[in-house]
């Protein structure tokens, strides 16, 4: 009893929370990411948040699954920014393969960019901003491996992963068959994604992709039809808390039955046509739309952001003064990695605005 109410405690103050036997989700701000364990303790990490979120995430790791004990691996859905913003700096200190499908690679190793976000689509507070999101690749400095072409997972012999475009060209979410357990990535998602309310306060439904960062409808309903058809009973997206049961069973079906009139916004740049990727990135993208979002709506944009900081900030100081115990670094006992403590290891990005003539900078 006393090790559960010590385990419980220790989510709390990481912002973490239990999906299943074996699954823990974190919240970042307002993306997530997952620790995968398995029976014999080995585990793996399902997406790399923010920038910047590297020691929270290796910090709930050490208290989860022990010191010296780093994952097999990292595993991501895709690369935009809200996923791999850590990823790099733990993949340096854990030692440990990346793993992604082959059509996200050129948005990873700095071939080209995504097709750059469209804050025509509206919808909230995360949309309006979405212009000044990260459009640039990260070009990764590590092991760099494919998923591989039988579906199975590396490191986790009870999943498979499921190819999920639509989002992005190499989006996939990963399924647990005997559980019926859904990690969907941003493929569908578990709460209103353009809203800045709605990270607040957390209301759950079934939504589609984040329209503002989605390039390819068309890709995008086959691929909820597609997970719809897995009949999952629990459903833990990158942007939501975990739905289960028959709210998940109702939502999803509706969505998969209704895409067009539920996720598809009524305009936006790749509502009549998508943009054309292929293994080397961006080939085509469909003409910019007129869009001058209005002032007001930017500045509420920008507050609901600060807002959201704000937010973050303080749940972060008060999981700190509740904590029974100070917890310090004393540097990762990872005998494979070549850093000693915290110190040694920067950032390798940082969240910043892009130029305007950036926004398309290496497309072909």
């Amino acid at each position: 009893m006393q090790d559960h109410l010590t385990n419980v405690l220790r989510q709390k103050q990481h912002s973490c929370f239990t999906v299943a036997p074996g699954v823990m989700g974190m919240e970042i701000v307002f993306v997530n990411l997952y620790y995968i364990e398995n029976p014999d303790k080995s585990w793996v990490l399902i997406d790399a948040g923010l920038y910047g979120s590297a020691d929270r995430i290796r910090k709930a790791a050490e208290d989860k699954f022990g010191k010296g004990n780093p994952p097999k691996a990292i595993l991501l859905t895709h690369g935009h920014f809200d996923h791999v913003g850590a990823l790099q700096t733990l993949a340096d200190i854990w030692q440990v393969p990346v793993y992604a499908h082959p059509l996200e690679l050129p948005y990873l190793t700095g071939l080209s960019s995504y097709p750059p976000p469209d804050s025509s689509v509206g919808g909230g507070g995360m949309a309006y901003l979405s212009f000044m999101y990260p459009k640039k690749p990260i070009t990764f400095k590590g092991r760099l491996e494919l998923l591989p072409s039988d579906g199975s997972v590396p490191f986790l012999p009870e999943w498979k992963w499921i190819e999920t475009p639509g989002h992005s060209p190499g989006h996939v979410s990963f399924f647990r068959e005997h559980d019926r357990l859904l990690i969907a990535g941003d493929a569908f998602v578990t709460r209103k994604p353009e809203s800045a309310l709605a990270v607040l306060t957390q209301k759950q439904e079934v939504c589609g992709p984040p329209a503002y960062f989605t390039p390819d409808w068309e890709a995008a309903r086959a691929s909820v039809q597609k997970l719809n058809a897995l009949h999952p009973e629990i459903a833990a997206s990158g942007h939501g808390l975990p739905m289960r049961g028959q709210e998940l069973k109702q939502g999803l079906e509706e969505l998969a039955r209704l895409f067009d009139q539920l996720a598809i916004p009524s305009k936006g740049r790749y509502v009549p046509e998508p943009a054309i990727t292929d293994r080397q990135g961006v080939v085509q993208l469909p003409p910019t739309v007129n869009n001058t979002v209005p002032k007001v709506l930017a500045t509420a944009g920008l507050v609901a952001l600060a807002g959201l900081a704000t937010y973050a900030f303080t749940k972060q100081r008060k999981s700190k003064t509740n904590a029974r115990v100070k917890r310090s670094w004393p540097g990762y006992a990872n005998p494979h990695s070549r850093y000693g403590s915290e110190h040694h290891v920067q950032e390798h990005a940082s969240f910043t605005h892009d130029q305007d003539d950036n926004i398309t900078n290496n497309y072909p």
